[in-house]
């Protein structure tokens, strides 16, 4: 009888750990068998190109946001920065006729400055991520309403009495319109991104350096690895992550919009806390993080098929994000 209840005990766990393993994955697998049962055209190619378009920006913000997770912190401030990244990208086309470079460079400048913003107030100053990130989230949101005026940037749009004569450049808007191979090309920014941030993450002494760092900062310091640089690190590069999905984003629409990508901090959050889900590893990791995006992404498609308002969407993403976090949680209490 012992033995009996001693392997039901063994069986149980090892499900259980298969469902902590594997669960999020099986929810995707699930997910995508019931749209595409419920609409023909959920499994169509062109709606697959159209899923993974449309959650290459958020994996690029997510990517930023898990790299701060890894360090013990936090960035609410990585929509605002996309937004900022996007209006900028439009001006210096639109209003100031630059090229392609200078019209990448000053995004990523500006998503670098956040970054060192996010620092300076998190590390230096000493408050809370959250209260740190959300200041610097007003000071964003209000620098782009002073930069537009509260107005998108769009080609010719008035302009002190006449008309914007810019334009954007075909080689810019190839970077969210454009395919190679019948790829979108912002599906290929996103892998290659995933696969750069992964292989730094997790096959380099860097990458572990941010990873003790979050672990246990006392023990990392300790070790003699300089907590505050790499802490500085990973919120410089949630800015540049944020920015290059706010060059996305503005590429693909092809227009400035003010505070375009607020919209995408949920998802983009929700994205990297399902990544402590997957295949039990009990920490941020940026392949979790890209399935996240994945998930989030397929359940949005299928209910905009279904023809759900969008603002029911919304309701849908709390819940994924409230499932998140009381889960990722919930595992670091039972460490």
């Amino acid at each position: 009888m012992a033995q009996t209840a001693e392997a039901k005990i063994k069986k149980a766990l090892t499900v259980s750990d298969a469902l902590y393993r594997f669960g999020t994955l099986a929810i995707i697998v699930g997910v995508t068998i019931f749209f595409s049962i419920v609409n023909d055209a959920f499994l169509t190619y062109q709606n697959i190109s159209d899923i993974l378009r449309s959650v290459s920006i958020v994996t690029l913000l997510a990517i930023g946001v898990t790299f701060t997770l890894i360090v013990d912190g936090f960035d609410l401030s990585v929509g605002s920065t996309a937004s900022l990244a996007t209006v900028t990208a439009a001006i210096s086309l639109v209003v100031y006729r630059q090229e392609l470079l200078l019209a990448l460079l000053l995004p990523i400048l500006c998503g670098l400055v956040v970054g060192l913003l996010n620092a300076f107030f998190v590390i230096r100053i000493k408050l809370p991520d959250l209260l740190g990130t959300l200041s610097v989230m007003y000071i964003i949101n209000g620098l782009q309403m002073t930069l537009t005026k509260g107005s998108s940037i769009y080609e010719g749009m008035p302009m002190n009495g006449s008309t914007a004569t810019g334009r954007f450049i075909p080689s810019f808007l190839f970077i969210g319109q454009g395919s190679v191979a019948g790829i979108p090309f912002p599906v290929i920014i996103m892998v290659v991104a995933v696969i750069i941030a992964y292989l730094f993450l997790e096959k380099t002494t860097y990458g572990r350096f941010f990873y003790m760092t979050g672990g246990n900062r006392e023990a990392a310091r300790l070790a003699g690895i300089s907590v505050n640089r790499y802490r500085t690190y990973a919120y410089v590069i949630s800015g540049l992550f944020a920015a290059i999905g706010g060059i996305v984003l503005t590429s693909r629409i092809g227009t400035g919009q003010v505070s375009a990508g607020a919209p995408l901090l949920m998802d983009a959050v929700a994205a990297a806390y399902i990544g402590y889900a997957m295949f039990g590893a009990r920490k941020p990791n940026v392949v979790g993080t890209f399935l996240g995006s994945i998930l989030i992404g397929i359940i949005l498609n299928g209910l905009t098929m279904m023809n759900v308002p969008y603002f029911a969407q919304d309701i849908v993403k709390g819940l994924i994000l409230i499932a998140a976090l009381a889960f990722s949680f919930t595992q670091r209490k039972g460490r």
